[in-house]
């Protein structure tokens, strides 16, 4: 029965590493599928904050004549876009079209005694064109606030009293201004609205009058101001949201998402997938940027984001600073506009990688009619690398593991297809590394201890076979009778070169498997635009560390229950409190290093700066100069010296690392492959000179050595 039970093992994991391979193949489509997708969108906008022009022009002399210059230049230095915001009175005076005062302050204007117990808004247009276009929406506003107001004038010019606090009266938001619209359009820029959700209750048919208005002025895409996209707050009661969108849909409008935002607006997924995903990413640079990164840094910036994230709008922020030293306030609308416009600055710099300046566009998104049947293929081909890992580590499994998952993903699919799907591609991105370097251990037990997979201490002799133990020594370490063996009977150089070079080339191909999973997987347009996120990103960095570390320290033929029971029942020591202390640091700095926020030196981002410069894709650090390297080297020592076995455990980053890099799905797909591709090559460059340069070390200490000891001696 057992013996039964061990053939079927045995056939169900090469049925299971077949159905692995049929997965693989089966996400080659949707890899292609995404591809174009990713190329059908190339044109980049270039958009600033109108806003910031006009609090800059009001710190100058003569404000009106210096907007118009500002709106000039950056024309004609390629931007393309101005963002407006809702009004509000404090925004309507700074752009000249109102003022307001308090009680007080109207009473001195008209030398009068301020009135008892009133404290009042008072507002004056500043001209009849201003009362004709921005009278009205101060009206809505306050119509809408239920607020009380009559007319008032005062030398000459138009206005009205408001029964309200200056305090409130300027927290009233407000539509856009049409007077500001018109200027923009007539400097000749496109105009980006920023709704809020601060006008409550929402009111369709009153969005709809601005939307409009705005679609007159040539709007095709709307971006979002605070923490949430208009209609958020009243989805639950009037489902606000869906009536926002498809007003959007309506008007042919997309919507532009934020990156990099502590919290995504609230509302953003639904509001995309309700205008069908009628999205693109924009990247804001911040004020204190935009002031202190030279020309060619945001030129850099700019061009990695609209690479390597899918950026195809960049929106820049005006600022000023006093300036002590000249005794005057500068701003950053001329050394932005320089590094816009200058010999390959900003524009020009994208434009050569293909990133042509125009309006953004959305990516052309539609699922191919069979992408369900293959996505589910697909699945099954995860699973199988999930049972394939469970069976490596317990004996006997594959069946079930597999039938349970399969069933398991099913259920999972019908509460939330997303969780599943995720799920299942965090599975295989641990397993599929994991498995490679369980492969390529077991090629290194049967070349050095045979079937007796175990560790230990003792000294650096060739132990004896377990048929012919030796008496026990004091202070050695025995499995079964026999002392461990450190050293292994050597091979020749060539040999020994000639293995490692195919274990690496293998142990990537199995690594690799988990690529086309994890994108076929998660072959969705929420991926690409981050409204979705691959989850799981720590535990893909950890696991298949841990997990090849314990079946190269602890893995014996099966888990010694005995050995682990020994080593967890020792008192613990100064010595591992040390140990797990710097393994815990070592651990920290490198998941600190890990994900967007990962944090590195000065002469690393020189590095990067080169690396980029020089191959247009920048290969991943811990890949190239430190896991591939060390994994080929200790590969090579593996077949002479126990220890460097350890060299593997450190290994095992690059094959996760390689998976990692394909599961940041808003990065292209061929800019992924391109990086990997780059850090093998590299990597392996390196580690064939560390080989080289131990057999160096080596040669020279077994020739020197034992003179050197003897003259020490004498």
């Amino acid at each position: 029965m057992f013996l039964r039970w061990q053939q079927w093992n045995r056939r169900a994991r090469f049925v299971l590493w077949i159905i692995a391979l049929l997965g693989v193949a089966a996400a080659m489509p949707l890899g292609a599928v995404r591809m174009e997708m990713e190329k059908s969108s190339k044109q980049v906008e270039y958009v600033f904050d109108y806003r910031d022009i006009v609090d800059v022009s009001e710190r100058q002399a003569r404000p009106q004549g210096f907007l118009t210059e500002k709106l000039a230049m950056l024309k004609e230095s390629g931007i393309t876009t101005m963002a407006v915001y809702e009004s509000s009175l404090k925004e309507l005076q700074l752009s000249g079209r109102l003022t307001f005062y308090s009680s007080r302050d109207a009473a001195l204007l008209q030398n009068k005694f301020e009135q008892a117990d009133q404290n009042f808004t008072y507002i004056l247009f500043n001209g009849p064109e201003e009362e004709k276009m921005i009278g009205p929406i101060v009206r809505q506003a306050l119509d809408r606030s239920e607020a009380v107001y009559s007319s008032w004038s005062y030398g000459g010019r138009n206005g009205m009293v408001v029964e309200m606090p200056i305090a409130e009266a300027i927290m009233k938001t407000m539509d856009f201004d049409p007077m500001s619209l018109q200027t923009i359009q007539d400097a000749g820029f496109r105009i980006l609205p920023r709704f809020s959700d601060r006008v409550k209750p929402y009111d369709q048919a009153e969005t709809e009058a601005v939307l409009a208005k705005l679609k007159a002025y040539g709007v095709n895409r709307v971006l979002f101001d605070g923490d949430k996209v208009k209609g958020a707050s009243d989805q639950a009661m009037d489902n606000s949201l869906y009536q926002f969108g498809e007003l959007l849909k309506k008007y042919d409008m997309g919507v532009a998402a934020i990156e990099n935002l502590k919290k995504p607006q609230e509302g953003i997924n639904k509001l995309a997938y309700i205008t069908n995903y009628n999205v693109v990413r924009l990247y804001s640079l911040s004020e204190n940027d935009g002031m202190t990164m030279t020309s060619d840094a945001i030129g850099d910036r700019f061009l990695l984001a609209a690479k390597d994230r899918n950026i195809r709008m960049f929106f820049m922020n005006g600022t000023t600073q006093s300036n002590t030293d000249k005794a005057k306030v500068v701003h950053n609308l001329d050394r932005l506009a320089e590094a816009m416009s200058e010999k390959n600055g900003i524009v020009e710099k994208l434009s050569k990688a293909g990133f042509v300046t125009g309006t953004a566009k959305a990516f052309d998104y539609e699922q191919p009619s069979w992408n369900k049947p293959v996505r589910a293929i697909v699945a099954a081909g995860a699973i199988a690398l999930i049972a394939l890992l469970v069976g490596a580590f317990i004996p006997g499994v594959y069946n079930p593991v597999f039938v349970i998952g399969l069933f398991g993903s099913a259920g999972m699919y019908k509460l939330n297809s997303s969780v599943m799907e995720q799920g299942l591609a965090l599975g295989a991105a641990i397993a599929a590394p994991t498995l490679a370097l369980v492969w390529v251990m077991n090629r290194i037990y049967s070349r050095t201890v045979g079937d007796r997979r175990v560790v230990g201490g003792g000294d650096w002799t060739v132990g004896r076979s377990k048929q012919s133990p030796t008496p026990q020594q004091p202070g050695a370490v025995y499995e079964n009778g026999n002392k461990m063996k450190w050293l292994f009977p050597a091979l020749s150089t060539g040999r020994r070169f000639g293995l490692a070079l195919n274990w690496f080339i293998v142990a990537t191909l199995i690594s690799l498997m988990a690529v086309p999973i994890v994108f076929g997987l998660l072959n969705n347009i929420t991926y690409n635009l981050v409204l979705e996120q691959f989850r799981g990103v720590s535990l893909l960095h950890l696991a298949p560390i841990a997990l090849v570390a314990v079946y190269v320290l602890l893995y014996n033929s099966q888990m010694s229950v005995g050995r682990l029971r020994a080593l967890l029942s020792k008192p613990i020591t100064l010595t591992w409190i040390i140990l797990a202390g710097v393994i815990g640091i070592i651990g920290y700095y490198y998941l600190s290093r890990t994900g967007n926020s990962g944090q590195v030196s000065s002469v690393e981002l020189v590095i990067r700066h080169f690396l980029e410069s020089t191959f247009g894709v920048r290969p991943r650090f811990k890949e190239f100069l430190l896991a591939h390297p060390l994994l080929l080297l200790g590969l090579f020592l593996s077949l002479r010296y126990r220890a460097a076995w350890l060299l593997i455990i450190i290994g095992s980053i690059g094959q996760l690392s390689m998976v990692d890099t394909f599961a940041h799905l808003h990065t292209p797909l061929y800019i992924s492959l391109i990086r990997v591709l780059l850090g093998l090559g590299t990597g392996m460059v390196i580690g064939c000179i560390l080989i080289l340069a131990w057999q160096v070390v080596e040669g020279a200490i077994r020739k020197w050595a034992p003179a050197i000891i003897r003259k020490f001696v004498e």
